[in-house]
């Protein structure tokens, strides 16, 4: 691994999966300058290249999801049912430092592409694996996307709803990417112990083991045999936990008002000191009993006024509230783009900014976001690498081996 230049200048790496959680762990080990080849289908590549163009989706002329998840890399179109096609990924696995998959576990028997079938052809491979339901157990087979596995299976479908309401979906991508964060921390947890010992090696995580950690401040409670009764009466939820509507349909909420001197700012602010006179609202235990009736109470000053008006009192009575952001907001949210958070790409992809990784490491360069590629853009340059003619590939995609 080179000591100059990207931090990861030199590493190879393998993308051979689809959709998001796997393939974007690859994208982070782009961004500081791996090699990393993305490995489709001939013909289909991987169904997220689609994904932007479906019925359910923002319309726009460029394949935004694309673009923000699979840029820098190289694409090499391999036909995996193929005994020709295998040995050119085994060969390719031979020379690799970390391999990616979420393909099903019964195709990665059936194809021989398992930690087991592939270590012996590289000893010191880092073998990273994303399953929805875990590498064991009677589920280990099962496929499942991000809104089941994640979202609805670890209860937080049903964490987050309001008493009452049907559980709602959750956003595409909304589990995988934060699950990509993860096995990319197992891949570089294990790059640093081959580095110290040489030792390769299979890394996992799952879309359930990541769906439970984001539940677990809540999950928790219930491994502890805690008892859940009131949990959702909505007749002691606290003010702090409702939303408040304004004159111009926008949102308002005030988690971060916690003590009874903020309190006492809110009400002020929004000139309803008077409640602090009623028995029921006169202490933090009071109003946490009477919650409901508080949130009745607060819901009509509020919704005198607009948003902006409500938030431009707010910053000057220093009450800590916060404006449900929508998407319009983030065009203009001077956060964003100085944090890292959006950046400019390093090259003209269709897109003025693109939401990246919440992976920062000071003084690390990245290689800036470049095009995600074309199906199969990269089939002659990768194989001709490996020594391969241009007879040779000829033939093999006559062969719809590429």
């Amino acid at each position: 691994m080179a000591t100059d230049g990207y931090l990861f200048e030199g590493l190879k790496v393998l993308d051979v999966g689809t959709w998001i959680a796997g393939p974007v762990a690859a994208t982070m080990l782009a961004d500081f300058g791996a090699d990393v080849i993305k490995v489709e289908m001939p013909g289909v590549g991987d169904t997220y290249r689609q994904f932007a163009g479906y019925p359910a989706t923002p319309n726009a002329d460029v394949n935004y999801t694309w673009l923000m998840d699979a840029r820098n890399k190289r694409s090499l179109t391999l036909n995996l049912k193929s005994a020709k096609g295998r040995e050119i990924l085994l060969q390719l696995v031979a020379e690799c430092d970390v391999y990616v998959t979420n393909q099903p576990m019964g195709m990665r028997r059936s194809f021989g592409l398992t930690y087991e079938d592939l270590r012996s052809h590289n000893e010191s491979m880092i073998y990273a694996s994303l399953t929805a339901y875990g590498e064991k157990g009677p589920e280990r087979d099962r496929e499942g996307f991000d809104l089941v596995a994640y979202w609805s299976r670890t209860g937080l479908m049903d964490l987050v709803r309001s008493d009452g309401a049907a559980p709602a979906h959750s956003l595409p991508g909304m589990g995988d990417h934060p699950t990509a964060v993860a096995l990319y921390a197992n891949i570089l947890t294990a790059l640093l112990r081959r580095e110290r010992t040489g030792e390769g090696g299979l890394v996992q995580t799952s879309l359930i083991a990541n769906g439970l950690w984001a539940a677990s401040c809540v999950a928790q409670a219930k491994f502890c045999h805690a008892d859940f009764t009131g949990y959702r009466d909505p007749a002691r939820m606290a003010f702090s936990r409702a939303m408040y509507l304004t004159s111009d349909n926008r949102w308002l909420q005030f988690t971060m008002v916690r003590s009874t001197e903020e309190f006492a700012d809110f009400v002020a602010a929004i000139g309803a000191s008077s409640l602090l006179d009623e028995a029921r609202f006169a202490t933090s235990a009071e109003r946490f009993e009477h919650g409901s009736e508080l949130i009745a109470a607060l819901e009509p000053y509020l919704l005198r006024e607009t948003s902006e008006y409500w938030m431009i009192r707010f910053r000057k009575t220093g009450v800590p509230a916060s404006l449900v952001g929508v998407l319009d907001d983030l065009l203009e949210d001077p956060q964003l783009e100085v944090n890292g958070i959006v950046t400019a790409p390093a090259e003209d992809i269709g897109a003025d900014r693109v939401i990246t990784p919440p992976i920062n490491v000071q003084g690390l360069a990245k290689v800036g976001i470049k095009k995600a590629p074309e199906l199969g853009e990269h089939n002659r340059e990768i194989l001709s690498g490996l020594g391969y003619d241009a007879d040779a590939i000829r033939d093999l995609a006559e062969e719809q081996v590429i």
